[in-house]
């Protein structure tokens, strides 16, 4: 016979919805990081052969 047992607690009732996850905020930091990559690729394109290079705008998703 064990010496011990241990007590199952129920989880707490959850009491209306689940809150939303905001999925807008990491397409917002990765904007911001494509504009610096952006801005890299272009001054190591200008300081190699002098031509910028352009930007092609993505299809929407």
């Amino acid at each position: 016979m064990p010496a011990f047992t241990f007590e199952k607690i129920s989880p707490p009732v959850r009491r209306g919805p689940i809150p939303s996850i905001e999925t807008k905020q990491r397409g917002v930091i990765v904007q911001i990081l494509d504009r610096f990559v952006e801005a890299r690729v272009k001054r190591t394109k200008r300081g190699e052969n002098g031509v910028i290079a352009r930007h092609e705008p993505k299809p929407p998703d």
